[in-house]
C-alpha cells in the first residue's frame, strides 16, 4: 500500500540517484548534478512544515521500499495553490505508483492544507506523465510556448 511520508536522512542515497539523473533533467528544475553534501544540507534544512519552508517533499513509499518522491512547491498561501513535482524511481513506473501518489498528496493539500488549486506543468512530449494527470482529473489549461529547451509544455490544474 502507497503511503507518503516525510524525507529522512536515510533517503540520501535515493535521493542522490534520483536527483543525479540526468535524463529527467529536461522536464524538472534541476540541471546539474548534486553532491551528496548538497543533499544532506537539504535533508538536515528541511522542516516538513509547507509554511515555514514554503516546499515539501515527501518520499513515496510501498511496504518499506522506497519508490520515488513527490513534491508541493510554489505554494501560495494567500491564494491557496501549489505546484506538484514528482520522480518515480524507472523500476517502479508504469505501476499505478505516481497515480496513487497524486491521489494521497491531493487529499492532504486539497483537505487538510484547504489548497483551492493544484498545477503541474508537463513537457508537451512527456506522454505518460501527461496522461497521469489527464486520469487524476486535472485539466489542461493552457500551452507555455517554449517552455523546456525541448518543447513546449502544458499547465495541467485541478480546482477544489
Amino acid at each position: 500500500m502507497i503511503k507518503l511520508r516525510k524525507i529522512e536522512p536515510a533517503d540520501l542515497p535515493f535521493l542522490y540517484v534520483w536527483e543525479n539523473d540526468a535524463s529527467v533533467w529536461a522536464d524538472g528544475a534541476n540541471h546539474n548534478p548534486l553532491s551528496q553534501q548538497d543533499l544532506r544540507d537539504y535533508i538536515n534544512s528541511t522542516t516538513g512544515d509547507i509554511y515555514q519552508d514554503g516546499q515539501l517533499r515527501l518520499i513515496i513509499e510501498d511496504e518499506g521500499v522506497t519508490l520515488g518522491c513527490i513534491d508541493l512547491f510554489d505554494f501560495d498561501p494567500r491564494n491557496r495553490r501549489a505546484a506538484i513535482g514528482m520522480y518515480i524511481a524507472p523500476e517502479a513506473r508504469g505501476k499505478g505508483v505516481g497515480k496513487q501518489s497524486v491521489r494521497l498528496l491531493e487529499e492532504y493539500a486539497l483537505g487538510f492544507l484547504k489548497l483551492r488549486v493544484l498545477y503541474a506543468i508537463i513537457a508537451t512530449n512527456n506522454i505518460a506523465c501527461s496522461a497521469l494527470y489527464r486520469q487524476a482529473g486535472y485539466t489542461p489549461s493552457s500551452i507555455l510556448k517554449d517552455w523546456t529547451c525541448e518543447s513546449d509544455a502544458v499547465l495541467w490544474l485541478k480546482t477544489h
